[in-house]
């Protein structure tokens, strides 16, 4: 896929996947403490337009499926695994781009932090809590900042491979 070996060392591969790792042992280690230190349902407002929560969402994003009865689990589990494999082939056998990389390393630190809550305890830590006027977000995590991260540095470089390729091409 590269012309640049860079992306492609052995070197290269060992940085993306711990990093990966650390994302993980990041949102990992904030839910412990979350869980550890706030009983489920618990509000600590830390201004007028944040708050800390401790509330488990079964569902996905935004509590999307959040009352299904539990199938659930087991399809963002599944969902979440296969996409993490495929995002780690690509990083496996090469990228275009560092910005590529770092899109790719936090999706799957962000969907495999949820997956290890999904496996664990049934559902998904959310802690953050934004709201105003008296309407809230739905609560979140470090992990969905992560997947949400990947998502958004996955399509500024899409927007910048088109238009490299047009302007090669002209």
């Amino acid at each position: 896929m590269l012309t640049d070996n860079a992306f492609n060392s052995s070197r290269h591969k060992v940085l993306i996947f711990s990093c990966t790792a650390l994302l993980i042992l990041a949102d990992q280690g904030l839910k412990a403490i979350v869980a550890l230190t706030m009983p489920i349902g618990s509000i600590e407002s830390m201004g007028t337009w944040f708050n800390l929560v401790h509330v488990l969402n079964p569902g996905a994003a935004f509590s999307f499926l959040a009352d299904a009865g539990g199938w659930q689990k087991y399809f963002f589990s599944i969902f979440a695994l296969v996409m993490s494999a495929i995002l780690a082939l690509l990083l496996w056998t090469g990228v275009r781009s560092t910005l590529e990389s770092t899109a790719y390393v936090c999706m799957i630190g962000g969907g495999l932090g949820n997956v290890i809550d999904r496996l664990r305890i049934g559902a998904v830590v959310d802690y953050l809590d934004l709201h105003w006027r008296g309407m809230h977000w739905p609560a979140f995590n470090l992990a969905d900042i992560f997947v949400m991260s990947g998502a958004f540095l996955l399509l500024i470089t899409s927007f910048g491979t088109e238009r490299t390729e047009h302007q090669s091409s002209q």
